[in-house]
Order: structure tokens, then C-alpha cells, then sequence
């Protein structure tokens, strides 16, 4: 069953959005050469506190921490330390998510941390975040789920290959449904697959969680000891991307953006929904 939002809820999880866009902000600037995951937690800690608002990421299924800071070769759900020093060179991808009056925001995107990138990190991420907002440009009241996977396989696809050879779209995670909890069906493949078919129709009030990951290398994964910390088999560094999206009758709007999306999709020559916060 896929949940249909009302125009009270979305505006509830436009809310959340922004908290989730402010921890962004944040841990951005904090993710500087020295600093540990840990103090980047303590970031979204405080950020959290300040809106007033609640972690939908803490205690979920156990999980430990604000955030997920997954480094490098870690394509998601790393848990934040006092042993992980970021270093000059790193990449990192930071996850948020956070919750107003029960209902659920969740983003996530890559820092390049320090400078002297190789010019494939910075690709890599390049490639990994257009293909978030090629799926983004997708949702429309009355394409199905599939066409999400299309647009965002179709646009890695189209890319030039990097010095690896290729990019790996991780195949064991995706994005998902969100609102009244931050997973929610349906399950999206940042790929298409015969077995899944079409999937449902988006309609409006239909929220989805849009989030590509994409390696140098492989697309398989494996899970350390935590259960929780997923790695490259190969041990390709990785991006991740993400943005909760809802479908309106004036648009999409893309709740976690601070803009609700509206320049990067004007750009695309999409009018992005009217922010009912505004």
C-alpha cells in the first residue's frame, strides 16, 4: 500500500524537509580535515534540538547515531566514531533525516572534504547527484515508478566512463516511500528491472525518497560486523545522493531542498510546486 499525503501533511513534511536541509548545511561546514563522524553528529544533534524537531534516524532498527557518515569506500549507513578522523582527499556522504509532528524528511548528499580531489571523485558525485535530479524530474502525477529508474539508470548510462572503466550502481539499495515513517513502500531501484514491472502511479500526494549510489567500480556490497556499515566489494569509493520528493497537483516539490527545488528544476524547464510553507 503506498501512502497518499493530504496538502496539511505534505506542508508538515516540507517542515521536516527543512530541518533535514539545515542539518545539511551544518555538518557541510563541519566536515573539515580533523574532524571526526562523531563531531559531525554532534552537529545534527544540536541542529535537531534547535528546530524543535526529533531524529528519525536515532534507535531506528538499533542504529546508534543522528546521522549515517559513510567515508570513501562506505556507500551507506556508516556509523559515526570518535575513531573516523576525517583526512584531506576524503569523500563523505552525510544521511539526515528528521521528523515534524510524525512526519518524516530524509536526505542525503557527498562532501568532498579538504581539496586536491582526484577529477573522478568529483565526477563521480557530479554523476551520482544529476541522476538524483533526473529521477527527480521524473515525478509527475501520472508516470509510474518505473519511469524513476529509467530516468536515473538512463542518465549514469549516458555518462562517459571514468578511469575505472565504469560506474557501479549499487543494486542492494535504493530509494523508497516516505511520510508517516521514513521507510515506506514502495521500494525504488535506481535501475530497471523486468521483475519489478511498472510499479504504482504516482498521484498526487504520493512521497517518495529519490537516492542513487554509485561506485567506481562494482555494484555489489557487503555489510560489516556492526550490521549496519556497507562497503564496495571491491572497495571502489562511492557517492550518495538523495532528496524526499512529493507529487502535487502544481508540480513536484522537492521537500528537502531549501529552494523546494525550484531553480535546479527551472533549469530542467520544470516548474516545481508553489512551497506551502512560503
Amino acid at each position: 500500500m503506498v501512502e497518499i499525503k493530504t496538502p496539511q501533511q505534505i506542508a508538515k513534511m516540507r517542515e521536516a524537509g527543512l530541518v533535514v536541509a539545515a542539518i545539511h548545511a551544518a555538518t557541510r561546514e563541519a566536515a573539515v580535515p580533523g574532524a571526526t563522524t562523531k563531531d559531525l553528529d554532534d552537529v545534527a544533534r544540536k541542529v535537531i534540538a534547535e528546530h524543535g524537531a526529533k531524529s528519525n534516524f536515532l534507535g531506528y532498527g538499533g542504529f546508534p547515531a543522528t546521522i549515517c557518515t559513510s567515508v570513501n569506500e562506505v556507500v551507506v549507513h556508516g556509523i559515526p566514531d570518535t575513531k573516523t578522523v576525517l583526512k584531506d582527499g576524503d569523500i563523505i556522504s552525510i544521511d539526515a533525516g528528521a521528523i515534524i509532528d510524525g512526519w518524516h524528511a530524509d536526505a542525503a548528499f557527498t562532501a568532498f572534504v579538504g581539496s586536491g580531489h582526484a577529477p573522478e571523485l568529483i565526477e563521480l558525485s557530479r554523476v551520482t547527484e544529476e541522476s538524483m535530479w533526473a529521477g527527480i524530474a521524473a515525478v509527475k502525477s501520472g508516470n509510474r515508478l518505473v519511469d524513476l529508474s529509467k530516468a536515473i539508470e538512463g542518465y549514469i548510462r549516458r555518462q562517459p566512463r571514468p578511469a575505472s572503466g565504469k560506474y557501479g550502481i549499487i543494486e542492494d539499495y535504493g530509494g523508497h516511500g516516505i511520510g508517516s515513517e521514513m521507510h515506506m513502500d514502495p521500494h525504488l531501484l535506481n535501475y530497471v528491472s523486468r521483475k519489478r514491472g511498472k510499479g504504482p502511479k504516482l498521484v498526487p500526494g504520493f512521497c517518495i525518497a529519490i537516492e542513487p549510489m554509485v561506485s567506481l567500480g562494482t555494484a555489489k556490497t557487503h555489510v560489516l560486523e556492526d550490521d549496519w556499515t556497507v562497503l564496495t566489494d571491491d572497495l571502489t569509493w562511492s557517492s550518495h545522493w538523495e532528496h524526499s520528493i512529493a507529487v502535487t497537483e502544481e508540480g513536484p516539490l522537492v521537500l528537502t531542498a531549501p529552494d523546494g527545488g525550484r531553480a535546479k528544476l527551472a533549469a530542467m524547464g520544470i516548474t516545481a510546486a508553489p512551497d506551502p510553507l512560503a
